[in-house]
């Protein structure tokens, strides 16, 4: 893609840049990695992967630290517009191949800011805790899924009781075979309570998880969990595109990002789940039985719905703007 003139007649001040950075970083990401590095040069804002943060034994290939990337690309292009600017998107650009993408930042006339949604980046939160029995509804899901395509990925919702009866199948394969790699799960583990502004903490993991609920790859957490739960209310979606590659995975991160603000508008939680696309052989199998080899599966995303009146989580930390934007 190439990047059209800028936007505006006006340029975005570095506060306002400081100020959509710090927004993008309340992106979800893999074990809240935080895989970026932002860098503007006074024009632009490039997009980097700090791959000191890749996990190298679940994610050698580095398919999670990008479409983590991704979900903090759509984060600041939400940004933008909420505070009334314009962005303009170059993505994986052909000149340096450490940048994911770069931001052109102004506007041609001022558009209002949308404090709502600034609010809603911030209140944004991977809540693991179970869903409602209430599955969300076939056109909900299908709403979701144009809005991934908007984006660029493909997308579909597993609602077909076949197809899910075997999703679940291998989603569980995939898990007892990570389960036994002691590199995969030691890597897991050292991201759970760790010192400083990254990682999970204890607190924001379910204890002891239900049997009938779906397997985690994280040990039981403190965070009380003990309502029943029929898992029947649980619905996929299947981020993908036609290549497993950078360019795609990026895209998929976006589209992540953007399904995820607008589900948590109307009241829905998104779950990210990675581990059946880590094992290949059974991500190939979801393509070919699942999806019919429509597409290359690159994320599964659980969708459902929270209790009405469940206490708010607190936010996963951050790293300080110092360590992941420099000028």
């Amino acid at each position: 893609m190439t990047m059209r003139a800028t936007p505006s007649t006006e340029t975005a001040p570095v506060a306002v840049i400081e100020r959509l950075v710090e927004l993008a970083c309340l992106a979800p990401s893999v074990h809240n990695t935080q895989p970026w590095l932002w860098e503007y040069d006074g024009r632009t804002i490039a997009l980097r992967a700090d791959l000191k943060r890749r996990l190298t034994a679940s994610d050698p290939r580095g398919r999670n630290l990008t479409i983590s990337c991704g979900a903090a690309l759509h984060h600041l292009q939400f940004a933008t517009r909420a505070l009334g600017w314009e962005s303009v998107v170059e993505h994986v650009p052909p000149d340096d191949d450490s940048v994911l993408a770069r931001v052109l930042v102004g506007r041609h006339a001022h558009h209002p800011p949308v404090p709502a949604d600034i609010e809603l980046l911030r209140a944004r939160c991977t809540d693991r805790r179970r869903f409602t029995a209430w599955p969300v509804p076939d056109d909900q899901l299908a709403a979701l899924c144009r809005i991934a395509a908007a984006w660029s990925a493909d997308a579909v919702a597993v609602t077909d009781n076949a197809a899910r009866f075997r999703l679940e199948l291998l989603a569980n394969r995939a898990l007892t075979f990570l389960d036994l790699d002691p590199g995969r799960v030691e890597e897991q583990d050292s991201w759970i309570d760790r010192s400083g502004d990254e990682g999970i903490p204890q607190e924001l993991l379910p204890d002891d998880p239900d049997p009938l609920h779906p397997r985690t790859r994280f040990r039981p957490g403190v965070l009380e969990d003990t309502r029943l739960v029929i898992h029947s209310g649980d619905r996929v979606i299947v981020l993908g595109a036609a290549s497993d590659d950078v360019g795609s995975w990026l895209r998929v991160g976006e589209a992540l990002g953007a399904i995820w603000l607008e589900a948590a508008r109307a009241g829905m939680s998104v779950v990210p789940m990675t581990q059946p696309i880590e094992v290949e052989s059974t991500r190939h199998e979801i393509g070919r039985t699942v999806l019919a080899s429509t597409f290359e599966p690159l994320l599964l995303v659980r969708v459902g719905w929270q209790v009405i009146g469940r206490r708010a989580l607190p936010r996963s930390p951050r790293r300080p703007l110092k360590e992941v934007l420099s000028y």
